[in-house]
């Protein structure tokens, strides 16, 4: 696979300072049920890395120490990870918000019995990966089959009261572009999704997030043997929007490796850019260090976040 961080380092991207921080984002490990083509992680069935029992029991004392509100997770497939549901417990114990980012066919694998019930238990947010509400495009980008495991993992999740108005449980589902285009709008594509999986499959979900490709990992390797990745980076620049830059999500989360290393965002994880760009700190460094104020390690990738309506783990700006 080709590496993308060095047409990515030289970079004119504005220089930008951390928030307070808010959310803690933790990579679980990379094994995973699928193997997409826009995934910037890279994961997949035969990747062995996981974080350490002893990193994960880092992460609750780091939350408490820096009044971190949300335990974000992700993978991967986080739910593969053997202590996913002990440490969703202690996280809701201790008054944590969690969001668990979920490919929903996850939820018919064997040794996954009762997930969606666990996670409706614990009422964990749920962020669901569907980036169309087409057969042919999801299996495409994600392989033959996803589509309809993920229709009947969404009805698994309704029917436990997800996305249903007044349950206070969290559906939220993801959309990614079929290849080197921008997201389109997303209050408008939210309104399709939502008409066209009501009407077919009777499904019902709270939001719509709509997040641009990143150049990097797996889809900047594909864009650089298509010989489309300076013509993707220079759409992403063409439609810069300075006004992006107060919402991106590095300004208020830590992302953290399966090896308990910290990161401005996913994306800089996989780049393996440290926070901030300087030494490397790990979850443990938290328990002694504030994060507020410091700067952000930034690239040319960097405006896939910026561009357009803008794209962050919480969907469009």
């Amino acid at each position: 696979m080709r590496a993308t961080l060095p047409l990515l380092e030289v970079t004119d991207f504005p220089v930008i300072r951390r928030k307070g921080l808010e959310t803690l984002q933790v990579n679980l490990g990379y094994k995973c049920n699928q193997r997409c083509l826009h995934c910037h992680v890279n994961a997949g069935p035969n990747r062995k890395e996981m974080m350490a029992r002893e990193t994960l029991d880092l992460i609750l004392p780091v939350a408490k120490s820096r009044n971190v509100r949300t335990l974000d997770l992700t993978g991967g497939a986080p739910e593969l990870h053997a202590d996913f549901r002990y440490l969703v417990s202690a996280a809701r114990a201790a008054g944590l918000h969690v969001i668990d980012r979920c490919n929903l066919t996850i939820l018919f694998e064997s040794g996954q019995e009762g997930l969606a019930e666990f996670l409706a238990e614990k009422q964990v947010e749920v962020v669901a990966s569907l980036p169309c509400y087409s057969l042919k495009n999801v299996d495409n980008q994600r392989g033959k089959g996803v589509f309809d495991k993920s229709i009947a993992g969404l009805q698994k999740l309704n029917a436990l009261g997800y996305g249903k108005p007044g349950s206070g449980l969290i559906l939220n589902l993801v959309y990614n572009p079929q290849g080197a285009s921008l997201p389109p709008d997303q209050k408008l594509l939210e309104a399709e999704y939502k008409r066209e999986l009501q009407r077919h499959f009777g499904i019902e979900f709270n939001q719509l997030y709509a997040l641009a490709n990143m150049p990097i990992k797996r889809f900047g390797a594909t864009l650089i043997a298509k010989g489309k990745f300076q013509s993707y980076m220079q759409l992403l620049k063409d439609n810069y929007q300075q006004s992006n830059i107060e919402q991106v999500m590095c300004r208020s989360l830590v992302s953290v490796d399966w090896q308990g290393y910290l990161y401005d965002c996913d994306f800089n994880q996989q780049l393996d850019l440290p926070l901030g760009g300087t030494k490397r700190k790990h979850l443990r460094d938290l328990l002694q260090e504030d994060v507020n104020e410091e700067p952000i390690c930034v690239a040319d990738h960097c405006y896939a976040c910026t561009a357009g309506q803008g794209s962050s783990c919480g969907g469009a700006f």
